[in-house]
């Protein structure tokens, strides 16, 4: 194709074509020479036209064949970057020299080590046959399994115990098993083995202690010697999996297989029950002194202390029931040896209480001398305590409670009524001594009707106002029932009762409290406020 009119811009409507032309064949520009395919620029176009001379270079030719692909894909996506390469390994080694010019020698093979040729060799392995026939073996004994009956005794450890285990020994392939015997309500979980099914090692290789047996299996590179049906024998030890189980026990079936193969044919039951240890003492810890040894020792029997269990009986029978001594206080102090003491022994309960009567102008201030308790006596354990018990108490006794001895002086009688009633359980020593104080009752001496006249003049007046009492009420009923009253009604055996309690028994009792004497003898039996000495005004009408 070709523009005939020269100047015409190569646009449709300005471009005219050859009719006549019948060649539109392409010039070859391929060729051979000696062998080789070589390109040859055309110099004719298609139907061989003459082709203006060439002038684009070999470049522009290469720029036109690389802008082909643009207008078919569009233009291609940029490259990225090449990798950044430092200078010291871009010219590492061989590199950096020839950049300087200087020519080397070329590459020489490096020279072998003998050693690391040696390990390239593989190992020589020498395995021997064996006659050993396994499938023989499998099909002799197929189904055949000696059992054991064996305990693992932990009790020397903390919290362990001994439990029973059944160990299978199978013959067709010398394999293992340990199931662990379950009883009913053993409190653990039903687990039917303690060690699955397989070949047991005995013997392992020096360089296999550290073998990774928990992630894998032992081969026989790692075993001297497995364990055989030889090593199972009744009442001997076998360590396996590092426990220490004790044959004791197998079943008929396993003797006659030691008896056949072995020759023994002794195999005796090895009673493994152990006897129960005898029950352990319990120990209390020492006595620290303070309140009753039995009500201590409850915090040793339960997390939540309860009361000691009381005998109901005896309280029942004996409720009310005290019997009250005249007691003087061994010291060496001159101040004490006046001093005056109260016991109160109370039956139902077997407590003492001690009381000291307050006396005028002697710079001792009276009241409670002891609380209700339980007195131990000297010279006896702590841990079995001996409590003073109403033998204890009669005429001349020495009590020592707590440190302070006191020596009995006199009773009242109650106390009299009470051992005459139960001479059995007092000595012969205090029977002969009540019967000597009550002939003194009936005969006093010249010596003490001088001391009497050597009183305080207040109980000079109170002794004068209880005999005018006494000669004035001597026939009335309500005398003789007065002083259990008070005593009900003084349940610390005091000896002093409240202002309200006094009138209240008082009315109960029709005493005419009205009488000019009984109000006198009211005011000088009164301590403080709202305290009444009992005793003394009992004594009024009494004779």
């Amino acid at each position: 194709m070709s523009n005939p009119m020269h100047g015409l811009p190569f646009l449709p409507g300005t471009s005219f074509t050859n009719s006549t032309k019948t060649a539109f064949h392409r010039s070859q520009t391929l060729g051979y020479r000696n062998g080789y395919a070589i390109a040859r620029r055309p110099t004719v176009g298609i139907g061989g036209d003459r082709l203006p001379v060439n002038q684009l270079s070999q470049a522009e030719l290469d720029e036109l064949a690389n802008m082909a692909p643009i207008l078919t894909y569009g233009p291609p996506r940029q490259a990225p970057p090449a990798d950044f390469i430092p200078a010291h390994v871009a010219f590492d080694k061989k590199e950096f020299l020839e950049s300087q010019g200087i020519e080397l020698n070329p590459p020489e093979k490096m020279a072998l080590d003998p050693y690391t040729e040696l390990r390239k060799q593989p190992l020589r392995k020498y395995v021997t046959p064996s006659d050993f026939d396994q499938l023989k073996q499998f099909l002799t004994f197929d189904k055949q399994v000696l059992r054991f009956y064996a305990i693992w005794d932990d009790t020397d450890s903390m919290f362990g115990e001994c439990r029973n285990y059944i160990i299978h020994y199978y013959l067709m392939d010398d394999t293992v098993d340990i199931r662990e015997v379950h009883e009913r309500n053993d409190g653990r979980d039903p687990f039917p083995l303690l060690m699955n099914r397989q070949r047991m090692p005995k013997v392992l290789v020096e360089n296999a202690k550290d073998f990774p047996q928990c992630v894998l299996e032992i081969s026989d590179q790692e075993v001297l010697e497995w364990y055989t049906a030889k090593d199972f024998i009744v009442g001997k030890p076998l360590t396996i999996l590092g426990r220490t189980f004790f044959i004791y026990d197998c079943d008929p079936f396993t003797r006659r297989y030691y008896k056949e193969k072995f020759g023994i044919s002794d195999l005796p039951r090895v009673d493994v029950s152990k006897k129960e240890p005898p029950p352990i003492k319990q120990e209390l810890p020492p006595y620290n002194g303070y309140g009753l040894v039995e009500d201590s020792a409850q915090n040793c029997f339960a997390l939540v202390p309860k009361a000691p269990k009381k005998d109901v009986m005896k309280m029942l029978m004996n409720d009310n029931k005290v019997l009250r001594y005249l007691a003087a206080l061994e010291s060496p102090i001159p101040e004490d040896k006046d001093r005056r003491f109260v016991f109160s022994y109370f039956l139902a309960t077997d407590m003492i209480s001690i009381f000291e009567p307050p006396v005028r102008n002697s710079g001792i201030i009276g009241g409670k001398y002891l609380g209700k308790t339980k007195v131990v006596k000297p010279h006896s354990s702590v841990e079995n305590p001996i409590y003073y018990g109403p033998s204890d108490f009669f005429i001349g006794a020495v009590i020592e409670v707590f440190g302070h001895r006191f020596v009995i002086l006199d009773t009242d009688d109650y106390v009299l009524k009470y051992m005459e009633s139960n001479a059995s359980q007092y000595s012969p020593e205090a029977l002969l001594s009540i019967q000597k104080h009550i002939q003194k009752r009936g005969a006093p001496t010249a010596e003490l009707e001088n001391k009497h006249t050597e009183v305080d003049p207040g109980v000079q007046e109170l002794e004068a106002l209880i005999d005018t009492i006494q000669k004035q009420l001597k026939d009335h009923p309500w005398k003789d029932n007065m002083l259990e009253a008070f005593q009900t009604c003084d349940k610390e055996a005091s000896g002093y009762v409240d202002k309200e309690t006094f009138f209240k028994t008082c009315a109960s009792l029709n005493v005419p409290i009205d009488d000019s004497l009984i109000k006198e003898l009211i005011r000088m039996c009164s301590h403080g406020e709202d305290r009444i000495d009992y005793y003394n005004f009992v004594r009024a009408f009494s004779n």
